[in-house]
């Protein structure tokens, strides 16, 4: 009868073993990572993406949907890590948070699971009816920017985060100048006279829109700034995005399909 359990207990040791290996083991100690907010952070910011495309594993290393994993980091309580593997490919999977960990480390991953989670459901809907004017006087519609893949950054003036990718998506928009089928353009919460006046010290390559605070908090229901929109030629939502990291790559996937 002993005999019989210990077997069994080795097998499923053993499963659980080649279900980890399977697709690489973490990249950082699951534990260590938690013992400090600072290096969590760090660690969260340059190396988890959750707006890229990723097979998702739950604790168990079970394939799970992207949906199901980014309900769990809003919702539950877990720390995504990222497996071993070459750099072209993307395992995250879910560990769970110990109960000696900072509490911050665990509001601060609910509050981004629910913004990825919302960003994702945002995926593939049509991006609400707009008709903007931007500094210039140009007239911006969905019926004029039909046929071509535009790249949205919702910002504001007082936003650090926002101001401080300038260069970033100034390089970027200077990358694609080529391509006459891809637009830039930023919607700003600020009056015209605040942005003219920003702007002449901090220039952005896009198109800017003043005025844009009631569209995006009521039509956008945006929460977050800098958020990046990646709309495709019939006009749907193709990316939410958090930052210009996710952005660049996003953008050279979607320019080349």
């Amino acid at each position: 009868m002993h005999k019989f359990i210990y077997i069994n207990t080795f097998l499923l040791i053993l499963n659980f073993c080649s279900a980890q290996n399977k697709f690489g083991n973490p990249e950082v100690d699951p534990i260590q990572i938690q013992k400090s907010y600072t290096e969590w952070s760090v660690y969260q910011n340059k190396k988890i993406m959750l707006s890229r495309d990723f097979t998702a594993l739950d604790s168990s290393s079970k394939e799970i949907s992207k949906e199901a994993f980014l309900d769990q980091l809003a919702n539950g309580n877990f720390i995504p890590i990222r497996l071993k593997s070459d750099n072209s490919t993307y395992y995250y999977k879910l560990f769970k948070i110990l109960p000696k960990t900072d509490t911050s480390i665990k509001a601060t991953i609910n509050q981004i699971g629910f913004d990825s989670y919302k960003n994702y459901k945002m995926e593939g809907t049509v991006f609400p009816k707009f008709s903007f004017k931007d500094l210039n006087g140009n007239l911006v519609t969905n019926e004029s920017m039909k046929g071509k893949i535009i790249v949205i950054k919702c910002w504001y003036i007082h936003c650090t985060p926002c101001i401080k990718e300038f260069p970033q998506v100034n390089k970027l928009v200077e990358e694609y100048k080529d391509r006459k089928d891809i637009v830039f353009m930023s919607l700003a919460e600020d009056s015209p006279e605040q942005l003219k006046t920003f702007l002449a010290r901090k220039p952005l390559s896009y198109s800017v829109i003043p005025d844009m605070k009631e569209y995006m908090n009521e039509s956008l229901q945006l929460n977050s700034f800098p958020t990046h929109f990646i709309l495709n030629k019939e006009g749907l939502i193709s990316k939410v995005l958090p930052n210009f990291e996710s952005l660049e790559v996003a953008l050279a996937k979607e320019s080349k399909l």
